[in-house]
């Protein structure tokens, strides 16, 4: 899987060619795609997929070099979109296991239920429904690194198992006989302050020793600002060779409403606002209008209290009735997107997914998810 601001280099060769289509088929692939657009090139900053300007994101290089030679665990750290992922397959790569499988795991966006089997795999017949062995994503990266996003979302339960894993270094696979020797190096993501979490135990205190071995904390986009021209410049390039279109370029006026805005979103957000501008600008030069980023969220009056008309409608009214309109209304707007309405609204998704149970067993309407609809 290409993450949505990894460089060319791995569009190329690592991520899509070598893992999904023959050698004999790239030729047919290759001319579907028109021939005078060219890939992406590789600039300075661009080096084994990370796109890098700012002094900041240097030094979190160097250090993600340094612990790639290593085969300890690591703790990769930041807000949501700041591109915790790429940095964890930067790592990979640049290790003695590059030769060996990347596999992600969501750990937000698969059910309690679910992830279990995800993780540890299950033999025949282990419960109801488990027509055939299905290996585990732990075995599948065998010999390579496993990569766990938003580990803070694993229920405590499933922590306890991951934990052993670390610790005996096999696993046991549900229903099956006898543990499963493991050589796999493990990489986790958070975007929560994972102390504070042990504190509430809601995370498992030996777990993160383990895992917290090596930290990296990837920093804010707009703690970076050297890279927003790099990484825009970037995804011109890289939805200009995706889409097939001409050459496009920012003009000075855009690129300084890019400087300016605060992207809460980081740099998904980032990616997304030139995707949409690429997609609604015919023009070879796309304009600030274009890009559609509004200015900075409204601030508190000096003074720290807000006046009547700057939160209308929700002032005197209880919170937990103000809060499930918030989150009724996110899930509308997302067309009920159980994962992107979490986001946006800063929650976790077992937290999203514990609310919706409780208005439902209210009797209030919950906008059916976006698999419901389509299942």
């Amino acid at each position: 899987m290409v993450t949505a601001y990894s460089a060319s280099e791995s569009l190329a060769h690592v991520d899509l060619e070598s893992t999904l289509l023959p050698e004999r088929d790239y030729a047919s692939r290759i001319t579907a795609f028109p021939t005078v657009v060219q890939r992406p090139p590789l600039r300075d900053g661009k080096l084994g997929g990370l796109v890098y300007r700012d002094p900041i994101m240097f030094a979190v290089v160097q250090r993600a070099e340094r612990i790639a030679r290593s085969d300890a665990s690591v703790l990769l750290r930041g807000e949501s979109g700041t591109g915790k992922e790429v940095v964890a397959r930067y790592i990979h790569r640049n290790s003695p296991r590059a030769g060996g499988p990347f596999v992600a795991v969501n750990c937000a966006a698969i059910p309690e239920q679910l992830l279990e089997s995800e993780l540890f795999g299950h033999e025949r017949g282990a419960f109801s429904g488990a027509f055939s062995q299905r290996i585990g994503k732990l075995e599948a990266a065998q010999n390579g690194t496993i990569l766990l996003d938003e580990i803070s979302e694993m229920d405590r339960r499933l922590q306890a198992k991951l934990l052993r894993v670390l610790q005996e270094r096999e696993v046991d696979r549900i229903g099956g006989r006898s543990p499963i020797r493991l050589n796999v190096r493990i990489i986790a993501t958070t975007n929560k302050d994972l102390e504070l979490e042990v504190t509430r135990q809601t995370f498992r205190e030996d777990l993160y020793f383990r895992l917290n071995v090596v930290a990296v904390h990837v920093p804010r986009l707009r703690d970076r600002p050297k890279d927003i021209p790099a990484l825009a410049e970037y995804f011109l390039e890289k939805y200009q060779w995706e889409n097939g279109q001409a050459s496009r370029q920012l003009s000075p006026a855009a690129l300084s409403a890019l400087m300016v805005h605060d992207w809460p979103g980081n740099v998904r957000e980032l990616e997304n606002t030139i995707h949409r501008a690429m997609v609604l600008t015919t023009d070879s030069i796309i304009g600030a209008k274009a890009l559609e980023v509004g200015p900075l969220p409204a601030r508190l009056p000096p003074s720290g209290h807000a006046s009547i008309d700057y939160v209308p409608g929700f002032l005197g009214r209880k919170l937990d009735q103000v809060e499930r309109e918030v989150i009724i209304g996110t899930l509308q707007l997302t067309g009920g997107n159980r994962t992107r309405t979490a986001n946006m609204l800063g929650l976790s998704i077992r937290a999203l997914r514990n609310k919706l149970n409780l208005y439902s067993t209210q009797g209030i309407e919950v906008p059916p998810s976006t698999a419901a609809r389509t299942s």
